[in-house]
Order: structure tokens, then sequence, then C-alpha cells
């Protein structure tokens, strides 16, 4: 009797998944395993809101796994250690694991290959899992990879995506190997309030419901803040909850500027893996550095402060902020709007806005985040890096009737949407009974200290 290990990592699902379907296919049983990451503790990434929607996935895998005659084996400790002893205790021969491209996920495999080298077992390292094509499968001539999207689009639509795995039937795991109980989302403490439920069944459901309704819209309502016709995808993607490579093959057989519009979203989670694969030091410094002496935490610490609380004097900011610590989620066009904001207005570091981010949001993760925010701050990948998004005509185009706003700034629900995004402008007695601060800076004075930063004065 053969036996064969599947580490999961950030491919929490049985759909469309290459390790899996790999093992099977090699032994007559398999251990799915997860192992609970003290790395992962110790670099301060399991947040609340991550936890939870983690043992919502855990909990919805072991489930399906169950109803197809398996388990999920769940241990905690070091990653290379747990997946070793499991391997012992079942006799496997070979473990199958996601290939990652974050420098974390390269040392991991490194510990990982070492502890099973030792063993005799075999380590299979399967490529485009995470993301639709494997990163640098698509090079520029004379790079090792792209750092401009719209080139980068062009070469990855022409590839050829792997085949998409059907989920297995059966799935035997062998007697005898220890887990431990899974986690529960409700002894996670600290939670967004508004947090999204997480697992392949959801994730399947939304996506199914949201390409049926709302996908051939997209293009024309994605940056609609109040219409909030996005997919909500992005927390399933970054769990592996979902498959990048069968979203791309479910829309893509559908016709419309709607359908092109989520494709070209998605090939934008490969284009960062690209370059962060290629430069792993851009998830803590600047890509592309324009030497700037930005403000930090000690020197800024009132209008950070602002800023997280959601109390900027600015609408679509502040409305933007709030909505981050309820639901543990931003909309995309809002993520742009306060990162600029915090960045170009206030001149703040990336960082410290990558930091908060991080510890929100249940899509936060090193790859997508951390290169957002260097697009926005200028230090990325962005062919205009100076532009600086202005909150009040952000507002007034994304938010017109100021829906976004009053939903999640209910101080100025009593504010007509006409003014809602300049409400420093209205008479001394409406203002005087409003709860609602004055803007923390003018948004002239602010770009003229940007661009003498930048010497663009």
């Amino acid at each position: 009797m053969t036996v064969a290990v599947v580490l999961l990592t950030s491919d929490l699902r049985l759909h469309d998944h290459p390790p899996l379907r790999a093992a099977l296919a090699s032994a007559d049983e398999v251990v799915p395993l997860f192992v609970r990451d003290r790395g992962i503790h110790a670099a301060g990434f399991d947040v609340p809101n991550r936890m939870a929607f983690l043992a919502d996935c855990l909990a919805d895998l072991d489930a399906s796994l169950r109803r197809r005659g398996g388990r999920l084996v769940l241990r905690s400790g070091p990653v290379a250690r747990e997946v070793a002893a499991v391997a012992a205790e079942c006799g496997a021969q070979e473990v199958h694991v996601a290939a990652g491209v974050t420098r974390y996920a390269h040392h991991r495999e490194e510990l990982l290959r070492k502890a099973l080298d030792e063993r005799g077992v075999a380590l299979r390292v399967h490529d485009a899992v995470i993301t639709a094509l494997v990163p640098g499968q698509v090079t520029p001539s004379g790079g090792d990879h792209y750092s401009v999207f719209t080139p980068y689009f062009r070469r990855w639509s022409g590839e050829r995506l792997r085949d998409v795995c059907p989920a297995p039937r059966t799935v035997r795991v062998p007697d005898g190997v220890r887990g431990e109980p899974l986690p529960s989302r409700e002894k996670v403490t600290g939670t967004s309030p508004g947090l999204l439920r997480g697992g392949e069944t959801s994730g399947r459901d939304r996506f199914s419901r949201w390409a049926r309704e709302d996908l051939s819209a997209y293009e024309d309502r994605h940056d609609d803040l109040a219409g909030d016709a996005t997919s909500r995808l992005s927390p399933y993607l970054h769990f592996g909850a979902l498959s990048p490579v069968e979203l791309v093959e479910r829309v893509r057989g559908r016709r419309g500027p709607g359908a092109e519009a989520f494709v070209r979203q998605l090939c934008w989670r490969d284009f960062h893996h690209q370059v962060l694969a290629a430069r792993p030091q851009a998830s803590v410094q600047d890509y592309r550095t324009r030497h700037d002496r930005w403000r930090d935490e000690d020197e800024a610490s009132e209008d950070v402060a602002a800023w997280r609380e959601g109390r900027t004097g600015y609408p679509v900011v502040d409305a933007a902020m709030r909505q981050l610590r309820h639901e543990g989620w931003m909309h995309n066009r809002a993520r742009l709007l306060v990162a600029s904001f915090l960045t170009k207005t206030l001149y703040v570091d990336w960082r410290i806005g990558a930091r908060y981010f991080l510890d929100l949001l249940v899509d936060g993760d090193i790859t997508n985040n951390q290169l957002n925010w260097q697009w926005v701050a200028g230090t990325g990948t962005d062919t205009r890096p100076h532009r600086v998004l202005n909150p009040v005509v952000q507002g007034k185009r994304f938010d017109p009737h100021g829906d976004y706003v009053h939903r999640w700034v209910p101080e100025l629900r009593p504010v007509a949407a006409s003014r809602v995004h300049e409400p420093w402008r209205l008479p001394e007695e409406e203002r005087a009974g409003l709860d609602y601060p004055q803007p923390l800076i003018d948004l002239g004075d602010g770009l003229a200290r940007f661009k003498h930063a930048r010497g663009r004065d």
C-alpha cells in the first residue's frame, strides 16, 4: 500500500488541485495535511480576520474530504518537522506541495526538502496552483520579468493555461495518522463584524452568483463605490479556496467587456507574483526608489491615527477606512484612494499603510498588498509614479450620489449628495451640527509638499 502526503498551504480546495490529483495518481492512500505554521505567527500574519476566514476554509475542506471518504489532518509547529513526522507515521514515499513565490515560501520549501531528503522521501513541487501562469513563464527579451503590466498582459493573454483538474471522487486516508481538532471561527476574537464566510463552497457559490448577475456589467461598474458590483473573490483567491486557472477558463468562455475586464484583474495577481518572484526584496524595499524621505509614524502620528480611524475630514477616504474596519475588506477603487492620500497627500511611508492593511484585510498578502501599495506610492510599477488621486474629485466621480459616504460615515447623512464630498464648504450653521472633523490638510498644500519632495516643483 503506497502513501503520499499533500501539504496544503494557499490552496485550500478540492477543485482544480494539481498536487492532490498527482498524489492520488501516484499512491493508494493520501494524507491531506495542513500545518499551523509558527513562522506565520512570528511574522505577525495570523491576524483575527484571516484566522477566522482560515478556520472556515479548513472546516469546509474537511467536510468536503469526509464526503469523499477522507479527512483533513491538522498539525501545529514548524512545517518541515511536522510534515516529516506525518510522512514517517504513515510511511509516505512522496510529499506534494504547491510552489510559492515569497521569500518565506522559498525558505519553507528549502527546509522541507532537507528534512524529507534525510528520510528518503521525495518532495514534488507543483507550479500554477496559486497563480494562473508560473512566475517567469513569460519574460521580456533581455529581462527576467515584466516591470510594466500592459505588455505582460498581452503576453499572458496569449499563453495556454494548464488543464483544469476535476475534484476527486474519493480520497482514502490511512488510519492512525494523528490530527488535531480544527480551529473554530467562533473562538477567534477581534474580527471585523461584517467579515465574509470563508471556504471553497462559499467561494464557488459566490462566483457562480456574481458571474450570473454582475459579470456582464463589470467593465462599467467595477469602480462604482456604492454599487459594490465587484466580485469580492479576493479572499478566496488569497487562501486558494478558488483556483485562478479555473476562474480564467470559466470567464474566458463568456463574451463581452465584463469578462475581459475580470480576466485582466486576475492577470494583475500573476503580474505581481512574477515581479516579487524576480525581486523578493520588493516586499519591504522600494521597487524603484524615488529617494523619498517619507514621514514615519513618529513624525506623523496624529495624521496616521486619523487616517486609520476614518477621521481625516475627507469623506470618501473616511468611508473607505471605516469599511475596512467593519468588513476586513475594502473596494479596490477605495484602496487606491486611501493609499494615495496617505502616501502622497500626507507624505507618509507606504510601509505604514501596507502594514495596517495587513492587520485587517482578510485578503491581505505580501505579494499583492505590498506591490499595490508601491504602485500607488510611485515606487513600484506604475508608469506615472507622480500621479496624485484627489479624494474630492474621485469621490464625485465614483460616488456621485454620496451613497458610499452616507453608508459608512453616518454623521454626514444629513448632508445632501451634491455637497457631501466637501462638507467644509457648508454654511457655518450647518457645519455646527455635524460631528465631523475639518480636513487634516489642504489638498493644495499636500500636493505642493509632495512635488517638492519629489523635486517636481
